[in-house]
């Protein structure tokens, strides 16, 4: 793990109520560049609550969120998408009616930059530019093994390639920070590989094997998980935040998370 002299995100104080329920309560974390960051804990911890807030979907009561030194506590999810902070969803949020190809080129639309007069243009320079995000959004369906479904209907693909779309229109929006919420949850062990191994070649990128889509090229070096398969965390993740009640109870490395006691008697499991 490298890590530069500011964090690329940083929680400070973040509080989150829906009524009189607590989802968080004074959750500082910060999330370097470099690493894969696991974010565990059980079911109701509020990890997912977090994501929320980092991306713009819930806005938190108190505390603060900075990203690359700016503040995005209040921001839009669309101007969060735009400056880097893509996501997957613990339930799957695609256009079930709309092809793969269809759903990785609507994420792309959100970074085209022609307006629509322009676009109407046949020979105008938004067809140029849409030519060139159907190149990234092709690589990334080469990427992700997904060549005998790019024509098929979203909706009617079997749950493990459906996830596997969502975490390529995740990739389509060509983030500076992957936020991962559940992307093995219900598969089985086949796939469950196979997306560990995508994590694994995004987080380092694939070089010259891509060398005209940056996304791909040069990886996304920050990345945050949510995972409830220990075995898989274990193995990914530099290092693991420990949520219960919607507060950070521990932080660390693997091996410390799995010594820490109160990880163990929180989440692991009381140890015999």
């Amino acid at each position: 793990m490298t890590t530069g002299s500011q964090p690329k995100i940083q929680i400070k104080n973040l509080s989150l109520s829906f009524g009189g329920v607590s989802a968080l309560s004074n959750v500082s974390l910060d999330v370097n560049d470099g690493e894969i960051l696991a974010i565990i804990g059980p079911n109701g911890a509020g990890k997912t609550c977090l994501l929320n807030c980092i991306n713009g979907f819930y806005k938190p009561q108190s505390g603060e969120i900075c990203y690359e030194g700016r503040d995005i506590t209040r921001i839009r999810p669309d101007k969060a998408a735009q400056l880097g902070l893509a996501r997957t969803f613990q339930n799957i949020e695609l256009y079930a009616g709309m092809s793969t190809l269809d759903n990785l080129m609507a994420a792309r639309h959100i970074l085209m930059s022609q307006n629509f007069i322009s676009g109407s243009l046949y020979f105008g320079p938004a067809r140029k530019e849409e030519i060139e995000h159907r190149k990234t959004v092709e690589n990334i369906i080469d990427f992700l093994e997904m060549e005998p479904i790019r024509k098929k209907v979203v909706g009617a693909l079997p749950y493990g390639m459906r996830k596997r779309v969502e975490l390529g229109r995740a990739l389509a929006l060509e983030p500076k920070v992957l936020l991962l919420d559940e992307p093995m949850a219900g598969m089985n062990l086949e796939e469950k590989e196979d997306i560990a191994r995508f994590i694994i070649d995004i987080f380092e990128g694939q070089g010259d094997t891509y060398p005209e889509t940056p996304v791909l090229r040069d990886g996304v070096s920050c990345i945050v998980l949510i995972e409830h398969d220990m075995g898989v965390i274990m193995d990914l993740a530099d290092r693991i935040a420990v949520l219960d009640f919607g507060r950070k109870i521990a932080e660390g490395t693997p091996d410390q998370i799995s010594a820490d006691p109160l990880v163990v008697s929180a989440y692991l499991g009381k140890q015999e």
